[in-house]
């Protein structure tokens, strides 16, 4: 398994993050790993249902670099537990987000790899943290979530991020929850 490099929390304020989570970029030898993540049942419940590698490689590996979709593999204590992405909203995809006229909005999806590790604040936290990232970019504004109305863990993990919900809305990938964090109601975590 690959370890992750760290992550610096800002210098420039009062507040200092938590080094418990670092990410790192994922690259094309952590397509297998992925692949085999959302396989896994509680991933593929709320992403994308089961797929194969090829897929995997297709989708995932050709955005690898790109400009507007940062995909990162979350790591605790250097060991990848997790994935997370952000995407500029506006432009994102023709299908998606088609009113969106913030430039500085960006989008987040995420889950934890390991089922053992789900109900214990982790996800909470790794939101939580890369957020505060995003946040280390002046031109973001917003950051703004879908999870699927039901899915009452992600829900309440966003929650507890910060997130505020929105309101329900259609997506291409069916009804979703849209839940925002904007910047000037965040509040990065404090060092413990």
């Amino acid at each position: 398994m690959v370890a992750c490099c760290a992550w610096a929390a800002p210098s420039t304020g009062e507040r200092r993050l938590s080094a418990r989570f670092n990410f790192r970029p994922l690259t094309h030898s952590d397509l297998p790993l992925l692949h085999e993540w959302l396989n896994r049942p509680h991933v593929a419940q709320w992403w994308q249902g089961a797929v194969s590698l090829e897929v995997v490689v297709e989708e995932y590996g050709a955005e690898i670099g790109s400009p507007l979709l940062q995909q990162m593999l979350a790591c605790l204590e250097g060991e990848p537990v997790g994935f997370i992405q952000s995407y500029l909203v506006m432009g994102a995809d023709p299908e998606w987000w088609t009113g969106e006229t913030d430039p500085g909005a960006r989008g987040i999806d995420q889950f934890l790899a390991n089922a053992e590790q789900l109900g214990r604040g982790l996800g909470t936290e790794m939101v939580r943290q890369f957020v505060a990232w995003l946040f280390e970019d002046a031109r973001v504004s917003k950051v703004q979530t879908d999870p699927a109305p039901d899915n009452a863990r992600a829900i309440r993990a966003y929650e507890k991020a910060g997130f505020q919900r929105v309101g329900e809305l259609t997506t291409p990938d069916g009804v979703a929850l849209l839940m925002v964090v904007e910047r000037a109601q965040w509040r990065a975590p404090l060092d413990v």
